[in-house]
């Protein structure tokens, strides 16, 4: 008998904080704001713990928890439903783990600035929306959830919106995810088109009757490369990777949340997660593969020449999302999301210690006016 994990609590309860600080946050003291805002969101990662100790039961098949009819029209149905298997699970436990230390990180990091209830309310709202980008059981959901970082990014960003260069860096990374959203959003209609659902166990097994297609391009390597358009725009890959790096203009500890242990990474689990479709598609595996070499191998060229602190650890981090689409396309998928994890914390760190030396020498980033940081 399998245990209820009621998995539908680790992204309401982020949602929870988001709410209660974006409504009533201007009335709260800081120290308020602070405790709302880390007590949902470890609470999130210490059920995800809770979870994780229950997985023996998980190794008989993935776990699936229907919560509410949500469209249905002719034969096709999209449920509100939660799906558990160990790739999910390694993705809920990096991003509560990594979101929650981060949220820590924040309370000191932001305790001087304006807007401090609002900043919470963001990063809650965006924890909210990873996490069902990750347990949901159908693409439409996960659709939902990956819109919605998208909306979160665009809203941490350019938290500071009174300077032009973060308000515009928001955008810029709103309409650069946009083209890559298209993509995904074409490939959906092809799912639906032709199995009829978007159900991840529904489509895996009608795919999975089907032989591999190698006498050139079909339907599959369609889905496919309109799956890995989106998956370049989310995750940063050439030639959708020039979000990134203005993206800096937010808040340190919002470039580490986002662009270093868990946002971008979004496209990478979305490739292995519709790893059936890949299986069968060999060119749109050729064509991950490449496109994660040359950006693994240029934005770390680009890199060496940056002299903002935080500039030459976003090309770092999308020449290391460069490596986990390599992975992908050859195939290699358990060690692409090994690489992700162990790239969440420590990118995260080198951030977090980024910004603490920032902070350290009165807010400059120019790596040529850095010395002497160990007194």
């Amino acid at each position: 008998m399998r245990p209820n994990l009621h998995l539908w609590l680790i992204p309401v309860l982020p949602l929870v904080g988001a709410a209660i600080n974006g409504l009533l946050g201007r009335r709260f003291t800081r120290q308020i704001v602070s405790a709302v805002a880390l007590s949902f969101c470890g609470a999130a990662f210490a059920w995800a713990l809770w979870v994780a100790f229950q997985f023996p039961s998980l190794l008989s098949g993935p776990y699936n928890e229907s919560l509410a009819s949500w469209i249905r029209a002719g034969d096709f149905r999209a449920d509100f439903a939660f799906y558990l298997d160990q790739l999910s699970l390694v993705m809920l436990l990096v991003v509560t783990g990594v979101g929650f230390l981060i949220h820590i990180y924040s309370v000191g990091y932001m305790w001087e600035e304006g807007g401090y209830y609002r900043f919470f309310s963001y990063l809650n709202l965006f924890m909210f929306f990873m996490l069902t980008l990750i347990l949901a059981n159908n693409y439409l959901l996960m659709f939902i959830g990956w819109e919605g970082v998208g909306l979160a990014s665009y809203l941490l960003i350019g938290f500071w919106f009174t300077k032009d260069s973060a308000a515009s860096a928001g955008k810029k990374a709103f309409i650069v995810n946009r083209i890559g959203d298209f993509g995904f959003l074409i490939a959906l209609f092809l799912l639906i088109k032709h199995f009829g659902s978007l159900n991840f166990e529904n489509v895996f097994s009608n795919i999975s009757r089907l032989g591999p297609e190698t006498q050139g391009a079909g339907l599959l390597t369609s889905i496919a490369l309109l799956l890995t358009v989106g998956a370049c725009g989310k995750s940063a890959q050439i030639p959708l990777y020039v979000w990134l790096p203005d993206a800096m203009e937010g808040p340190t500890p919002v470039s580490a949340l986002i662009h270093a242990a868990t946002m971008v990474t979004a496209g990478v689990y979305m490739v292995a997660r519709s790893h059936v479709i890949f299986d069968r598609a060999p060119l749109a595996l050729m064509v991950v593969a490449i496109i994660g070499t040359l950006t693994a191998l240029f934005a770390a060229t680009i890199g060496i020449c940056q002299t903002d602190i935080k500039k030459v650890l976003a090309y770092s981090t999308i020449s290391q999302l460069g490596y986990m689409f390599m992975a992908c396309g050859v195939a290699a998928y358990s060690a692409g999301i090994f690489h992700l994890m162990t790239h969440a914390f420590f990118k995260g760190l080198l951030f977090l210690a980024a910004g603490s030396v920032i902070h350290g020498i009165g807010g400059e980033q120019d790596m040529r006016k850095m010395g002497g940081l160990r007194s």
